[in-house]
């Protein structure tokens, strides 16, 4: 069997397919995936032994830069069309997932209109797939691909497919970006647990990915001198880092949930949302969520309005990390996540 699997973005998002891809090809042995992904997350199909050609499209960039972008758009299509599949899925459910899809040729599958992120995306597919909304984002790829490949629900324990070798001097890798500004642990919290590491002689390093996350990781070295910013990375870059670390604390981010992936004790902080629907998954993984009294509220702004919290007479912004405090992320690391 032949499939073309269209899982764009975003980074998280891409990570969550892979368990499921595990499934697939273990249903339908000698199952050849072909996978059409942003550009940007090209290295994370890669990883999967199943996938055999990743197909990058662009269209981030070409919103972007739309001009001049004929020539790729052309290119790309060709690519999709290259191929007769027995079935094209659909796994993110969104207009412009559902469009690319259109483009292959084969039997296409996907969400239903009461499961898919647009709802309009069903209307691209033969095959519509109900899946809960309440289920956890994996749980939701691994039954959409047993109903859409025609095996049953998987009950074999999590598998990303990832095989790499553990290696290398990154120590404590602490992942402290991420989109959304509320999802943010305290900086001065980075800079207490990174202090502790150090203190036990660890190394610690912080990546970044954009120019506030840059300042943001100087920030936090100044105030834990020894501790290493990491110089620049792309994804394969971040992967090898990632993967040769002895262990990753990270805030809800698709780096945590590729820490997990990568076979990495990661410790992962969620404040403002669900980690009963995004919590990253995997062997010697642990989430620590916020009990603070309107988390999560799964919005990209805090709307909190009651009286200012403080911790040790500094301000908690979000309020809701002020119940994920640096002693208690520092006693599950050593607990539960990171044996130093």
């Amino acid at each position: 069997m032949r499939m073309l699997l269209v899982k764009l973005s975003s980074l998280g998002d891409v990570v969550h397919a892979l368990p499921a891809v595990t499934d697939a090809a273990r249903a339908h042995p000698g199952l050849d995936v072909h996978w059409a992904v942003e550009e940007a997350y090209v290295p994370i199909p890669a990883l999967h032994p199943a996938v055999t050609r990743v197909i990058p499209v662009a269209l981030r960039r070409w919103r972007r830069q739309w001009r001049g972008a004929g020539a790729e758009l052309r290119a790309s299509v060709r690519r999709l069309r290259e191929s007769e599949y027995d079935v094209v899925l659909d796994a993110q459910g969104l207009i412009k997932s559902a469009i690319v899809a259109r483009l292959a040729r084969g039997a296409r599958a996907g969400f239903a209109y009461d499961s898919a992120r647009d709802r309009v995306a069903a209307a691209a597919y033969g095959r519509r797939v109900s899946v809960d909304k309440r289920l956890h984002a994996i749980d939701r790829q691994r039954a959409l691909f047993a109903a859409a490949l025609g095996y049953g629900q998987p009950s074999a324990a999590l598998d990303y497919g990832v095989r790499r070798d553990r290696g290398g001097t990154a120590g404590l890798v602490l992942l402290h970006g991420t989109t959304w500004h509320n999802k943010l642990w305290p900086e001065h919290f980075w800079s207490e647990i990174a202090r502790r590491a150090l203190g036990l002689g660890e190394r610690v390093t912080l990546p970044w990915g954009s120019d506030e996350e840059r300042r943001r990781a100087q920030r936090i070295v100044a105030s834990a001198p020894g501790a290493v910013i990491a110089t620049p990375l792309d994804l394969s870059g971040i992967i090898e880092l990632l993967a040769g670390s002895a262990a990753a604390v990270s805030v809800d981010s698709g780096l945590g949930h590729l820490a997990a992936a990568l076979g990495v004790p990661t410790l992962a902080l969620y404040g403002p949302t669900d980690a009963t629907l995004t919590g990253c998954r995997g062997n010697r993984v642990v989430n620590m969520t916020s009990d603070f009294a309107c988390a999560p509220c799964l919005q990209r702004r805090c709307g909190y309005r009651g009286e200012r919290v403080r911790l040790d007479a500094a301000p908690i912004e979000p309020p809701c990390f002020s119940r994920i405090t640096p002693d208690q992320v520092w006693r599950r690391l050593r607990e539960s996540v990171w044996s130093t």
